[in-house]
C-alpha cells in the first residue's frame, strides 16, 4: 500500500485520500505520479462508478512541494504535474472534491479539476504563486474553466486567499457545509449509482465541446444524444419513468 496515497472501495464507490498531513499534503511527485495512475486505472475499472477526493490531517493540499522543488528536476515535475492537472477532462467517471480548510496554489487547481468541489465552512482558496516569484502556469487552465478567465488571472496576479463562500459565489465551490464528509459521501455515492453510459456519454460531450464553435458544438450534442438513445440504459430510464420505479441500469448490473 501507498504512504502518500490511501484508497478504499465503498460499493461502486472509490475513495482516495491524499496522506502526507506532517507536510498538509504537499504535492511532491511521488504524491503526483500515484495520483495519476490511480485516476486512470479508476477510469478503466468498471466496478468504479464514481471517485471522491479527500485530504488526511488538517489540510486538503497546501500545493507543491517546494522542498522538492528546490532540490529537485523542475522538468519532471512539471510533466508529472501537467498530466494531474489536466487529469479532470480526460475523466469519464464523476470526480468529488471534499475540501477542508487549506487547498491553496496547486490545491486550488487539484480542486478545480474535479467536476463538484464540496467545501467545509473552514476552508480557503488561493493562487498564490505569485508570493514566490512564480505562475500557476499548469493549473491556470482549470482553474479558469471553473471561474472564467478574467478572475483566474484576478487571483493569479494578487494571490489572494479567499475564503469557501467566495469560492462558491464565483463558481469554484459548489456547495459549503458544515457536514463535509457526510454530505460528500451522500453525493458520491448517488453519482456511483448513475447510469454509467449516460455519465460517461455527458463528460465526453463537455470535454469535445469545449472551445468549439457553436455550429460544431450542435453537431457533437446530437451525435452523443443519438448514441445515448440508442442505448439500454436510456431504454431502461425510460421504461421505468413510465411504470413510476426505480432504474435497474444494464450498463451497471454488468459489472457487479
Amino acid at each position: 500500500m501507498s504512504d502518500v496515497l490511501q484508497t478504499h472501495h465503498d460499493g461502486r464507490l472509490l475513495r482516495i485520500a491524499l496522506n502526507r498531513p506532517e507536510k498538509r499534503n504537499a504535492l511532491n511527485v511521488q504524491l503526483c505520479r500515484e495520483l495519476v495512475h490511480t485516476l486512470e486505472r479508476a477510469e478503466q475499472d468498471p466496478s468504479v462508478g464514481a471517485i471522491l477526493l479527500t485530504g488526511n490531517g488538517k489540510c486538503f493540499c497546501a500545493g507543491m512541494d517546494l522542498s522538492e522543488v528546490a532540490s529537485g528536476d523542475t522538468g519532471e515535475i512539471t510533466a508529472i504535474q501537467e498530466q494531474l492537472f489536466t487529469i479532470g477532462s480526460r475523466l469519464g467517471k464523476p470526480l468529488v472534491a471534499a475540501v477542508q480548510n487549506a487547498a491553496l496554489a496547486g490545491g486550488t487547481g487539484l480542486a478545480a479539476n474535479c467536476h463538484i468541489v464540496m467545501a467545509r465552512e473552514d476552508a480557503v482558496f488561493g493562487l498564490t504563486e505569485i508570493r514566490l516569484g512564480l505562475w500557476p502556469f499548469v493549473v491556470f487552465r482549470s482553474v479558469s474553466a471553473a471561474v472564467g478567465e478574467r478572475r483566474a488571472v484576478e487571483l493569479a496576479l494578487t494571490g489572494r486567499i479567499f475564503g469557501a463562500s467566495e469560492a462558491k459565489e464565483m463558481g469554484l465551490v459548489h456547495e459549503v457545509t458544515p457536514h463535509l464528509e457526510g454530505r460528500a459521501t451522500e453525493l458520491a455515492l448517488a453519482l456511483a449509482e448513475s447510469s454509467p453510459t449516460a455519465l460517461r456519454s455527458g463528460l465526453t460531450f463537455v470535454q469535445e465541446v469545449r472551445g468549439r464553435d457553436w455550429k460544431t458544438a450542435g453537431e457533437i450534442a446530437r451525435r452523443i444524444r443519438d448514441e445515448v438513445f440508442e442505448s439500454k440504459d436510456f431504454r431502461e430510464g425510460l421504461q421505468a419513468f413510465l411504470e413510476k420505479r426505480a432504474p435497474r441500469w444494464p450498463s451497471l448490473s454488468s459489472t457487479r
